[in-house]
């Protein structure tokens, strides 16, 4: 029997047109500075003596971080991932503007991709503070895109729980959804003070 319109439409889902800007925007900001990394990247390869533009001091060094294994994690530069994905971001933002409706498979690869993205992010933060030893401007700004594009999105995945029969749920969603920007603003002050603490010998001798 042939499936109804109604049962369809079910299976799809129309993304807010505040999803599409997020997309679009992180996808746009992540997608420039993972071009200009890429760049440096392979001015360094052409020029061992070339210094990165993000390479301010012996804290803030791209190219410090750009000639470890982490900088290619996965056996290719890490800014060719950044490409790759964010590209796959922007497109979906644009999409999503112009009023694409999402199937629910899509939903749930857009849900594992971001929870990836952030995932391999904090591997990276840890990887700089911990055993890198520096930090990349470009690849921070990268960051910060990545924790609201995964945050904003697992909260719109799970709005529908806001009707969950069972009330400790319906609570629970309701409560990161209404302090979802205090949730992320915390996210970043956390990881302001991990750095703050982790090169504080250096910060100190600035004041």
């Amino acid at each position: 029997m042939a499936e109804s319109p109604t049962a369809k439409t079910s299976r799809r889902t129309d993304p807010p047109r505040g999803l599409g800007v997020l997309f679009t925007a992180t996808g746009a900001i992540g997608l420039v500075m993972a071009v200009v990394l890429l760049v440096e990247k392979i001015a360094l390869i052409e020029d061992p003596t070339y210094v990165p533009t993000c390479s301010l001091n012996p804290v803030l060094s791209c190219g410090s971080v750009m000639d470890t294994p982490q900088a290619a994690a996965f056996g290719i530069p890490n800014p060719i991932l950044g490409i790759a994905g964010f590209t796959a971001v922007l497109t979906l933002g644009l999409a999503f503007l112009a009023g694409a409706r999402l199937a629910r498979w899509m939903s749930v690869l857009i849900q594992v991709g971001v929870t990836f993205a952030v995932l391999f992010v904090h591997w990276l933060i840890g990887q700089s503070l911990y055993e890198i030893g520096a930090l990349c401007p470009y690849c921070m700004v990268v960051w910060a895109v990545t924790i609201p594009l995964f945050w904003l999105t697992t909260l719109h995945h799970l709005r529908p729980l806001t009707a969950s029969p069972t009330p400790a749920v319906r609570r629970t969603i309701g409560l990161l959804v209404e302090f979802r920007i205090t949730i992320l603003v915390a996210w970043y002050l956390v990881i302001l003070a991990l750095i703050t603490i982790r090169f504080w010998d250096y910060w100190s001798t600035l004041l």
